[in-house]
């Protein structure tokens, strides 16, 4: 979920075009959980093949890294590991909160309330470990590269932006990133065209986003521990943050030395300052496994062969772009 910090963060729209020939690090989850929410039925149920299986996650997952693979944008995707022993209270109240949205879809399935059931059931979205290894291997037959994090993969994701030469951003909708210390963070990049507001039946267009981390930290006249310190006030997924404190009562508390005054644990700090992190994961694009995708998505979860078909040559030319790319990172 994130800390919301939307109101007070600086941001720039940008263009597509803007990321070619880019390598970014995608939180992976995150993305997936975007895929899920958006890739829908009429009726707002999930896409399912005619076993049962959802399927909105791996639809996503392989058209929209093939869009951005054809943009000239290189996506390695990052994993999550083991959550940290203090992330298993928030993980535990989202639970709580997915159980309640979970009856109020089944109701309002069960009464014809469609609007209503696409949203509650957008809010107990879950993925099981077996969606999980779906969507590692579907990346793997596609020959695009993903690694596992030994715990966040935000936190992963940027510290392989801050020590590989080759990673120029962490792409996510969240703004955690930022408090690991994500120097550019890019938002709407796994999402694109009109998205519908939350409660309205309204649209609006995604532009991808581009924050840099040092504008934040000079337009907030704060540093990044303090930033960290706002956020813990807020609420992050570590903690439930202060009753009645949104972003900008929490700018002024930080920015008057205050946090201490507010009974926060302060070893919250180091989950973002010293995450557990991996060195050295190393990564590189290959070519398609063409017939494994066709049994993967089309023998075995009923997808179109015809449209895969199509996609493949794209895919096969987005891949060979960043085959050259990643050639000439590491030569230079």
């Amino acid at each position: 979920m994130g800390v919301d910090l939307k109101d007070i963060i600086p941001k720039q729209d940008i263009e597509f075009s803007q990321l070619h020939g880019r390598v970014i690090c995608v939180d992976a989850l995150n993305a997936l959980y975007q895929f899920l929410a958006i890739i829908r039925q009429r009726d707002g149920e999930v896409l399912k093949d005619t076993k049962g299986r959802t399927t909105s996650h791996l639809s996503g997952l392989f058209y929209r890294t093939i869009s951005l693979l054809e943009m000239g944008i290189c996506p390695v995707y990052v994993f999550d590991g083991k959550p940290p022993d203090e992330k298993l209270q928030t993980l535990s109240e989202r639970k709580k909160a997915k159980d309640a949205a979970r009856k109020k879809a089944i109701r309002a399935k069960v009464e014809g309330r469609v609007h209503d059931y696409a949203k509650y059931s957008q809010q107990v979205l879950t993925f099981s470990k077996d969606m999980l290894k779906e969507a590692k291997e579907l990346l793997t037959l596609m020959g695009v590269p993903y690694v596992d994090a030994p715990s966040e993969g935000e936190a992963q994701a940027v510290h392989m932006c801050t020590t590989d030469q080759r990673v120029y951003a962490v792409a996510s909708q969240d703004y955690d990133s930022l408090l690991f210390g994500a120097p550019l963070l890019v938002r709407n990049v796994t999402i694109s065209g009109r998205r519908k507001l939350p409660g309205k039946n309204v649209y609006r267009e995604i532009a991808p986003e581009l924050i840099s981390l040092p504008d934040v930290l000079e337009s907030l006249k704060i540093s990044r521990e303090q930033l960290i310190e706002l956020s813990l006030l807020v609420g992050t997924d570590y903690n439930e943050g202060i009753m009645g404190i949104g972003p900008k009562k929490a700018l002024d508390i930080v920015r008057d030395k205050k946090f201490k005054d507010y009974d926060i644990d302060p070893k919250l700090k180091d989950m973002f300052l010293r995450p557990n992190v991996a060195d050295n994961l190393d990564f590189s694009f290959s070519g398609s496994d063409d017939s494994g995708i066709y049994s993967f998505l089309c023998d075995e979860r009923d997808f179109s062969r015809l449209r895969v078909e199509r996609a493949l040559e794209r895919l096969k030319k987005g891949l060979e772009s960043a085959i050259r790319q990643e050639t000439l990172d590491r030569w230079f």
